[in-house]
């Protein structure tokens, strides 16, 4: 269907800023599953309680709009956004509307056709609001609580253009994003706290057409599967409605998860719906040339430059830069690897390989595992001594996931030492050879199978912990005398 027709999506996302108190008030910023316990009469939207805003916020925005390419603001204001809802206690929310802090950057994503840049209209600074809880359903009894413990969480809404095609190229921008947010080290962009949320702006219009079809809004995708299925429904929903001569009409959707669709909540507000106006307790925010200086000179290291680096000091592939610079704790893995073991790609190999792997299955971040830089490179020395096998190694690297010991303690309990002494091997090489002349036949035919075939038995019966380059030098010798 979408030969006749182009997708076209936009992304508004935002961004839980890391400070440790809110954005106008002291309550600690952290996610408590206890509702209701890190309030006070400001973010609870008590009358006459003046708001004070938070430095630190404001430094990261300047952080992220460094990491993302923006025009940072001298001048930037806040606004009281009207809406009545039950989570939002003053019936306003104080958001930035005609004076963003940040405008006109950019992010470069890989697509299948190439590197492409995702314009990015502005990013503006907000306070959260609080959390409707529900239980029940319809047919039942039906209960709605309101946790306030996030009223005044400062947001970043970052607001891209609408840039995107397909589905893909919207998961993989707003993973970028998220990279790039983690590396400037501005949010913990844990989706599953709701510090990271993305709504996604979805229209459709035909191959050729400038002018932009009606765009509906789908509200708080918190995975990026969840990002790219609705993308992906929405956008075909819109098709078959333009197909069968239906009119769409501007609204705000939900995704259900459970049935892969979307749902209509209402239909969509404008800006003049909200009545903006400049929020009369709240100066604006002057950021001066020296304060960007200032933050730009402590900007940790980005991805981009953290790629650049593992290729011209390490000599890493690009695919093993793209995998380490996935998170920054991928990364700091990997340095304080490599710091103690020069041995680049083999360390990455094994964080990219069987870590991953386990992290994978245990859904796990690389920060919680049981091993730490200096076990990892320990089982690795084991390897380049020839105490243990490869194939030894993964199966000691399993017990260290699960168990956080010493690579070398679990070798000693399991008596899984490498036997590499000719005395021990010779013996046991000569008795298999000697009990399969039909296969030394084949052997001496040149068929390459029967030297395979000899390894395995031996491997066998060391149960598998006979040295492998031990056991070929000397199988072949033995071999060779036969004939």
């Amino acid at each position: 269907m979408t030969k006749d027709f182009e997708i076209v999506i936009g992304l508004e996302v935002h961004v839980e800023l890391k400070t440790a108190s809110k954005l106008f008030c002291s309550c600690a910023n952290k996610f408590d599953l206890s509702p209701n316990v890190n309030i006070c009469p400001g973010c609870a939207g008590f009358p006459g309680i003046l708001p004070v805003l938070n430095e630190e916020v404001v430094e990261l925005a300047i952080k992220t709009g460094l990491a993302l390419n923006f025009d940072i603001s001298e001048y930037s204001r806040f606004d009281r956004k009207s809406y009545f809802y039950p989570d939002l206690p003053r019936a306003y929310q104080v958001s930035q509307f005609n004076f963003p802090i940040c405008k006109n950057g950019h992010l470069d994503i890989e697509t299948a056709e190439g590197l492409k840049r995702i314009s990015i209209n502005r990013a503006h600074l907000e306070e959260d609001a609080g959390k409707l809880v529900h239980q029940g359903d319809i047919t039942t009894t039906s209960l709605s609580y309101v946790d306030l413990n996030r009223c005044g969480v400062p947001l970043l809404e970052i607001v891209s253009e609408p840039d995107m095609r397909s589905a893909q190229e919207a998961r993989t921008y707003l993973e970028k994003l998220r990279t790039v947010l983690l590396f400037a080290g501005v949010s913990d962009c844990k989706m599953q706290e709701g510090s990271l949320r993305c709504d996604a702006n979805v229209s459709v219009r035909p191959w050729g057409q400038s002018e932009l079809g009606t765009r509906t809004e789908i509200k708080n995708l918190n995975s990026f599967r969840a990002l790219e299925r609705a993308i992906e429904y929405e956008a075909n929903r819109h098709m078959e409605a333009i197909e069968d001569g239906e009119e769409l009409f501007q609204e705000t959707r939900t995704w259900d998860e459970d049935k892969q669709m979307t749902r209509s909540m209402r239909t969509k507000e404008d800006a003049h719906d909200y009545r903006y106006f400049p929020d009369p307790d709240l100066p604006p925010i002057i950021v001066s040339g020296e304060w960007i200086e200032k933050v730009r000179a402590i900007m940790p290291e980005l991805p981009a430059e953290a790629q650049a680096r593992l290729k011209e000091k390490s000599g890493l592939s690009d695919y093993d830069a793209n995998f380490l610079t996935s998170s920054p704790e991928y990364l700091k893995f990997f340095d304080a690897c490599v710091e103690i073991h020069d041995d680049p790609k083999t360390v990455s190999n094994w964080i990219m390989g069987e870590f991953s792997r386990l992290l994978n299955q245990d859904n796990i971040e690389i920060s919680e595992a049981k091993i730490s830089p200096d076990k990892l490179v320990a089982l690795l020395k084991m390897i380049d001594q020839n105490l243990i096998s490869g194939k030894m190694a993964k199966t000691v690297f399993e017990d260290m996931f699960l168990t956080g010991n010493d690579p070398d303690i679990i070798v000693k309990e399991k008596g899984m030492s490498l036997i590499s002494g000719e005395d021990t091997l010779l013996p046991i090489i000569e008795e298999i050879i000697n009990n399969n002349p039909k296969v030394v036949e084949d052997y001496r035919n040149g068929k390459g199978k029967a030297m395979g075939f000899f390894v395995g038995q031996i491997m066998k019966s060391t149960k598998g912990q006979a040295d492998p380059a031990t056991v070929n030098s000397l199988l072949i010798k033995v071999l060779n005398d036969k004939n």
